[in-house]
């Protein structure tokens, strides 16, 4: 988690392979992914490997349905069972997409989109699941539902989800283990639990000062009260 231009979204790009599209490489430091070294490696190269990307826009195909957006993942030449095991598979955590199969993407709400986008990344069975920025434009209510859908795929199917958020109220809701970014660099890192008892993750992050509320924004200099590591 961090605030915008502190690097989440770059970081899931460089993991997933999409950094590349953007004429852009990592130059420092390496990506391991189960012992192989994955970094500047084309998407679709990672996502065979079981890294899948659901973006923070562009989430699903606006002029395909929800039944075709859910096959566009999946191989041509897979056979019709396997096909029918994966739209099964994303019903079975999104039930509502099963009501809504043939209306096209472009129709959907922004609840609805995200639920789509998520289960489109179910569909290409991934070991880690990458999701950028789940609660954007979305209401309180949808957030909570999905941050649920969530933690049930990784109870069942027992795959690694990594979530960049901006909310860390949102984040810490969801997460085991936790990382701060401030400017391309991690400045904090720990439990859920560790975090939302840190004073400065509640002053700058969950607007917590004496018991007011405060916004991020109000804030006029960034001054720690400790070190963050340690």
């Amino acid at each position: 988690m961090g605030t915008n231009g502190a690097g989440k979204t770059t970081t899931l790009r460089a993991i997933s392979g999409f950094l590349g599209i953007d004429d852009a490489r990592v130059t420092e430091g390496a990506i391991t992914f189960k012992g192989a070294r994955i970094e500047n490696r084309p998407p679709h190269e990672n996502t065979r490997r079981g890294i899948v990307l659901v973006p923070e826009r562009d989430k699903v195909f606006p002029n395909l349905t929800v039944a075709e957006n859910l096959a566009a993942p999946v191989a041509p030449a897979a056979a019709a069972i396997e096909r029918r095991r994966r739209e099964a598979l994303a019903y079975q955590f999104f039930p509502q997409l099963a009501d809504l199969r043939h209306r096209v993407g472009g129709l959907l709400s922004g609840g609805e989109r995200q639920m789509l986008a998520l289960a489109s990344g179910l569909v290409c069975e991934p070991e880690l699941l990458l999701v950028d920025e789940l609660s954007l434009g979305l209401a309180p209510v949808v957030v909570a539902d999905l941050l649920r859908r969530l933690a049930e795929i990784r109870r069942q199917l027992g795959i690694a989800i990594l979530v960049v958020e901006q909310s860390a109220t949102v984040a810490l809701e969801v997460a085991d283990y936790a990382y701060v970014m401030e400017n391309g660099r991690i400045v904090l890192d720990g439990t859920a639990e560790r975090l939302r008892r840190h004073p400065d993750i509640q002053e700058f992050y969950l607007g917590r000062k004496s018991g007011e509320r405060r916004s991020y924004r109000e804030v006029k200099q960034y001054r720690r009260s400790r070190r963050w590591y340690g």
